[in-house]
């Protein structure tokens, strides 16, 4: 009974080291090759995000605190002028 314990207790030891090493290496690729999309572009870059990028214009960000909510699409004009009719009606 001890060697069988012993040897369940190695396979799951071996197969959890095993998947971390693997998740290890497969987070640790992820971070490597993308580390180089954060870097800013420039005008002669290979890689092109946007026109304005391509055209030397840099981004220009919205920020945080200009509004812009939601857009209320029931209160058109076309749609208050279907309630006033059927409200003449």
């Amino acid at each position: 009974m001890s060697d069988l314990l012993r040897l369940v207790l190695g396979a799951l030891q071996g197969f959890t080291v095993s998947s971390l090493f693997v998740l290890a290496l497969f987070i640790g690729f992820c971070v490597l090759f993308n580390l180089r999309k954060l870097k800013p572009r420039g005008r002669g870059a290979r890689v092109v995000r946007n026109l304005d990028e391509r055209l030397g214009a840099p981004p220009r960000y919205i920020p945080p605190h200009v509004p812009r909510g939601p857009v209320d699409q029931l209160d058109t004009p076309e749609l208050q002028e279907a309630q006033q009719r059927k409200r003449s009606a």
